[in-house]
């Protein structure tokens, strides 16, 4: 049985890609800040629910305790749970804005990814998912062709570049584990009031899809619907 936690998941992708990979015979551990709201969702999935705030040591390490202590080990971690951030024009961001975005996006992926790692290595075929965005892409921020080219959001947008280089990290200095980055594309989530065009089942398939990769699959890569993303 493969042992998959999925941060954020009480809702949007990571609700969705827990559902999939369910569905694929996987043990999900659904973490979600919000008890009330994880337990329910967990319920309605069929998922394990498990307490877990990124922007809290504490609670990450509580997290990785519960799930060594219950499945004894970890194959699929998804590091999904993210925020907007402040939506303040470019030149009003200041550094405290900044610091609070990145504590969720980066810091909270690095806090899971460091205390879960243990149960990781332990495993056959780990595989990390960090879910970024093209927003985090500078050639498709750079691309008047693309969406994501009329998009200021300095926060946002970095905190996912600097996800995708987190990503490549952490691939180079585990080579046993499979790491990758991926970016759902412009999908309704209420993280953008629900106005992206791609529906969260289709926005998941690239999360679920690189979840899968076994252990001669890519890492160190960023991924999209398509295939291998430009960065």
């Amino acid at each position: 049985m493969t042992t998959t936690l999925i941060t954020g998941a009480n809702k949007g992708l990571g609700y969705e890609t827990a559902r999939r990979l369910i569905e694929a015979g996987h043990t999900v551990y659904a973490g979600a800040r919000d008890a009330r709201r994880g337990e329910e969702a967990a319920a309605r999935l069929g998922a394990r629910f498990v307490q877990l705030d990124v922007t809290d040591e504490e609670s990450v390490e509580a997290a990785a305790a519960f799930v060594r202590k219950d499945a004894g080990g970890l194959d699929v971690l998804v590091n999904n749970a993210g925020i907007v951030g402040v939506r303040k024009p470019v030149g009003e961001v200041t550094g405290a804005d900044m610091r609070s975005t990145f504590e969720t996006n980066v810091f909270g992926a690095v806090r899971v990814t460091r205390a879960f790692l243990p149960l990781l290595e332990a495993g056959k075929e780990p595989v990390v998912v960090n879910v970024s965005s093209g927003l985090g892409s500078l050639a498709a921020t750079n691309d008047p062709t693309r969406v994501e080219f009329s998009v200021a959001a300095l926060d946002y947008n970095s905190s996912k570049t600097a996800l995708v280089m987190v990503t490549s990290q952490y691939a180079k200095a585990f080579p046993g584990i499979r790491f990758n980055a991926v970016d759902p594309g412009y999908t309704a989530t209420d993280l953008n009031a629900h106005s992206g065009p791609r529906t969260v089942e289709e926005g998941a398939e690239v999360i679920v899809r690189m979840a899968l990769v076994g252990a001669d699959g890519p890492t160190g890569g960023f991924f999209d619907a398509d295939g291998p993303a430009a960065w």
